[in-house]
């Protein structure tokens, strides 16, 4: 017999039993890199989670909606996803591809000794602004964002873990993060509710993940450099709002701005 063409259908049926075992690790699913390698000074999808959580169940000053949360490496790899509902669909879908747009956002324009939140980069994109036309760059990488099975979708195996995402969004729930040594690491995205409510939950879950030891930003507060600024105004006349300081972002409600003031300061 050709050996040949007997591997070549052996072959096939391994591969197909492979990939039907229970146990078969996203590092190899998603093969883009190894993902414990990539991912190993990161927090994992259990402590996403349960950081995610506990800062969905605070007040946020948003709608109360459960949420989605996604880590990136500092090269833009997908690192852990998971929301906080009973279900994938307790949160908004569209929120998944966001929260990882967000992390990759935070991550891509964020450096060692400076952090820019998807929140500081609202009015900096607007028609006149210094980064008008960002958030054409870098594109979402569809076949990252929607292979695999849906059913996978925010747990350990979720089929974007190993991928490079991409994508650029403008609007608050997405922060670098830097651990007690000042290391960049990469960053947090979370999305499901209110822009404004997202930073704030987004900057709950950095914290409680210890992971906001920021050095520096735009905010104009020492004490949370990378902070959300609510400093837009309409000029008489004028139609679109401007930022005084050029990193500002749309109010959503009183309690999200109050409440941003009062999140916890970032470590040094």
């Amino acid at each position: 017999m050709n050996k040949r063409r007997f591997l070549k259908p052996a072959l096939a049926l391994a591969v197909t039993l492979l990939l039907t075992l229970p146990g078969y690790t996203q590092a190899v699913l998603n093969s883009d890199v190894d993902v414990s390698a990539a991912c190993r000074e990161l927090p994992n999808h259990a402590q996403l989670q349960s950081a995610l959580s506990a800062a969905r169940a605070q007040n946020n000053g948003g709608f109360n909606l459960d949420m989605w949360g996604t880590i990136v490496n500092r090269d833009g790899v997908v690192c852990a996803v998971a929301f906080t509902g009973t279900n994938r669909g307790s949160q908004w879908p569209g929120s998944r591809v966001i929260s990882a747009q967000k992390a990759n956002t935070a991550n891509a324009f964020s450096l060692p000794a400076l952090s820019l939140s998807t929140a500081n980069l609202y009015s900096a994109v607007q028609p006149g602004g210094s980064l008008f036309g960002l958030q054409a760059s870098n594109p979402v990488d569809t076949h990252v964002a929607y292979r695999g099975e849906p059913a996978n979708y925010g747990q350990w195996n979720d089929p974007m873990v190993g991928g490079r995402i991409g994508g650029v969004n403008v609007f608050g729930g997405g922060l670098a993060l830097y651990n007690a040594k000042g290391q960049l690491l990469g960053a947090v995205g979370v999305s499901g509710d209110s822009s404004c409510a997202d930073h704030n939950i987004s900057w709950r879950t950095r914290h409680t993940l210890n992971l906001d030891f920021v050095p520096g930003g735009v905010s104009g507060d020492a004490t949370r450099p990378d902070n959300i600024v609510y400093d837009i105004t309409n000029p008489t006349g004028f139609p679109i709002g401007v930022s005084a300081s050029g990193w500002g972002h749309p109010a959503c409600s009183p309690t999200a701005t109050t409440i941003a003031g009062q999140l916890p300061a970032v470590q040094k």
